[in-house]
């Protein structure tokens, strides 16, 4: 029971379950997380996947 009142808390705090926009910190999370994931890979990790897969066939 304790639990089901904390998760309704939470919930309050968050906006309620009918807030589109979700908590303030998300849209931070998300902008890093797509900043990271738009970097390129470095020349020599691209190098070390090359190799790998060289290695694969034959």
């Amino acid at each position: 029971m304790a639990d089901k009142k904390a998760m309704q808390a939470l919930a309050r705090k968050a906006g309620g379950p009918g807030k589109a926009k979700g908590p303030d910190w998300a849209q931070g999370l998300r902008q890093l997380y797509d900043s990271v994931v738009d970097e390129p890979l470095p020349e020599n990790f691209t190098r070390l996947l090359d190799e790998l897969d060289k290695g694969d066939n034959g």
